[in-house]
């Protein structure tokens, strides 16, 4: 969970997290529904009454989108697919999925996992209904949902990625072409040519009076366009690297520290020093750990001069390691499945070199400098993927 989210616990070992945004929507749509939506639809509620049915109903559609999202999640993990978190936020909610599915099939049950447990939420509320028909408020709850689920369905299957509906034109795209990456980018152009038409929506309806609706749609626009054109940027990223090795990209000079070095006399001399910010810490010729920035911050700053290296520092047994002849973007899909910025990369349980994001960045402006093509192992791999 990053420091924007309020963790919420787990289900399924997912790591649930309600993002600091979440709190925005939720108050303007108990507003809307509390304001509005309620009084149309039912005229002799107290004005308590119609606070209290907003707020629930606010929080029971994002109970929804929870729902909606582990219906990919469970799916994914049915084909091993790492799930890291599901977030809810301003426009809804987000499974982080560690790794792409394995295949076209996979992709298209991940991408309709969601929908139909929307879409089966929706028949509930609306089967629910003639059950509480003589309580208002829940009458009105379950009308609302079994609408706001259906909507939540119709609006997922907008062939754009990275909406479910494009999810699932990617994976028809990459079933017919066999490339993943091809297909990537062909759905997100699509789901950016979707994003501009919410975008023109939103600003003509501003201009003709609908100034919140228009607002909301133009945002929800604006959102996916961002979200496409990052899956774009990642897809080139990847095409790029796709083929290199860990070895050409890795660093052969990193910091190595005694095991004795004092927290305070690291941070003075090497991190502000030199601009360190990770460190092999040694005992003579053996490698006993690594320690970074991250746990250096941990330790509270008046016990730094009390404080070794070896006393926060990462067991070499516990270090995630990779190989040198690993796949650079598969070092790096390995860096954010692990959570962090760097990696030693070791031969025969000897460290011979560090591979950090910056590093693979710096590579790849190296390539771009020498006008180097990406590696024409990419597409036969693409190929040999379905």
């Amino acid at each position: 969970m990053n420091r924007h989210n309020i963790p919420l616990g787990k289900i399924l070992g997912i790591q649930i997290g309600l993002d600091y945004s979440w709190f925005v929507i939720f108050a303007l749509l108990t507003w809307m529904l509390a304001g509005s939506y309620y009084p149309d639809e039912f005229k002799n509620w107290s004005p308590l009454t119609y606070w209290l049915t907003g707020a629930a109903t606010a929080i029971m559609l994002f109970v929804s989108v929870l729902l909606h999202e582990l219906g990919h999640s469970v799916i994914a993990l049915r084909y091993k697919i790492p799930v890291r978190s599901i977030t809810l936020f301003l426009f809804g909610g987000v499974a982080e999925l560690a790794a792409e599915p394995p295949s076209a099939i996979a992709e298209l049950l991940v991408a309709i996992g969601g929908p139909i447990v929307s879409l089966g939420l929706a028949v509930f509320f609306y089967a629910l209904q003639p059950a509480v028909s003589g309580v208002e408020p829940l009458l009105g709850l379950t009308k609302y949902l079994a609408y706001i689920n259906t909507a939540l369905v119709l609006f997922n299957l907008i062939p754009g990625y990275p909406l479910d509906g494009g999810r699932v034109f990617r994976a028809i795209v990459w079933a017919i072409t066999g490339n993943m990456t091809r297909s990537t980018v062909i759905a997100a152009n699509v789901g950016r040519l979707f994003a501009l038409l919410f975008i023109f929506t939103g600003t003509f309806q501003m201009f003709t009076g609908n100034l919140g609706g228009g607002l909301w749609i133009a945002l929800i626009g604006w959102f996916l366009d961002n979200a496409a054109s990052v899956q774009i940027q990642q897809v080139t990223f990847r095409g790029l690297l796709t083929g290199y090795r860990v070895a050409q990209a890795m660093s052969t000079r990193y910091a190595i520290v005694p095991e004795n070095r004092m927290l305070q006399q690291l941070v003075d001399e090497q991190v502000l020093g030199s601009g360190q910010r990770y460190f092999i810490v040694n005992r003579g010729e053996q490698i006993l750990g690594m320690i970074t920035l991250h746990q250096v911050k941990e330790v509270p700053r008046q016990k730094w001069a009390t404080t070794s290296a070896t006393e926060v520092m990462l067991p070499f047994e516990q270090l995630k390691c990779l190989d040198p002849d690993a796949e650079l973007w598969s070092a790096l899909q390995s860096m954010d499945r692990n959570g962090v910025n760097q990696m030693p990369v070791v031969r025969a349980q000897q460290i011979v070199g560090m591979l950090s994001r910056e590093d693979a960045i710096t590579f790849l402006r190296t390539l771009q400098e020498f006008g180097i093509p990406p590696s024409t192992t990419s597409d036969t791999q693409e190929a040999s993927r379905e």
